[in-house]
């Protein structure tokens, strides 16, 4: 009998993921947590945040041309599920802008690809894992608008927040603005350790759940450690839109190492 060695085909499901163009994190983390079997397909978006802008009276959206091409990509690639991977752009579009994104990716995309986002995702995490007061950890490139946003969203959306803070990211980085983090070389220069301790000191008790925002901030490696710590579940964006992802394609494998949530029956 020959024996053929795997070549990663996504022979249970395969799922696009819409991710920031300069981003190296969220394709690293899927492939860490994703189970055998599921293939992740990445398309880069360089578009300004939100992805997709509301039309006059909010009757729907315009997608970018990166996420309207992207789509037409996707479209000849028999795709299970697709995400518009990108925390930023569900909490600046704001209520009803996922439903929205959703529907006109849709049309593109056609019957039978489920498609989702990453705001909807962590919503979804947080609900799963039984969180209605979760403490929120912004990235250091969220400015004070970015952080805003993400308040008013998941406050909006019915969750009533225990706080929040924005991730301190040394000396070395503190005299440029949160908005020209990115520029700098943020994206890349990231360590998870001073995040662990900086989120074990914040978290109030009141804090039924963590949620750590932002796919380009890495931070699924310390799920465990902060869940044994706090002794609380953790949802991080590119561990629940994964978590989603894959439900919505059938996939319900329960995935060891990366938080309670993708332990959770499927």
């Amino acid at each position: 009998m020959v024996h053929f060695n795997s070549d990663n085909w996504g022979v249970r499901a395969r799922i696009g993921m819409f991710i920031v163009g300069v981003e190296a994190v969220p394709e690293a983390e899927w492939q860490a947590m994703t189970p055998p079997g599921v293939s992740i397909h990445a398309a880069r978006v360089s578009a300004p945040t939100p992805w997709a802008t509301w039309r006059e009276g909010r009757t729907g959206v315009d997608l970018s041309d990166d996420l309207a091409r992207g789509c037409r990509q996707f479209a000849a690639m028999q795709l299970a599920a697709v995400v518009v991977g990108h925390t930023s752009s569900s909490v600046v579009g704001g209520t009803g802008w996922d439903a929205a994104v959703v529907a006109e990716m849709c049309t593109i995309l056609g019957d039978g690809v489920a498609v989702t986002t990453n705001g909807t995702d962590t919503v979804a995490a947080l609900q799963a894992v039984g969180s209605q007061r979760p403490f929120v950890v912004a990235p250091a490139w969220f400015g004070d608008g970015a952080v805003g946003a993400a308040v008013r969203y998941y406050t909006d959306l019915g969750f009533d927040l225990a706080g929040h803070m924005r991730y301190d990211p040394g000396p070395a980085w503190r005299h440029y603005p949160p908005e020209d983090l990115y520029a700098r070389g943020k994206a890349v220069a990231q360590e998870i350790e001073p995040l662990y301790r900086q989120i074990v000191e914040a978290c109030p008790d009141s804090a039924d759940a963590v949620l750590i925002g932002g796919t380009g901030f890495r931070c699924v490696a310390i799920i465990d450690a902060l869940e044994r710590a706090l002794g609380r579940p953790v949802v991080t964006a590119n561990q629940a839109s994964l978590w989603r992802c894959l439900r919505l394609a059938g996939v319900g494998d329960r995935i060891d190492h990366y938080g309670r949530l993708l332990s959770l029956p499927g």
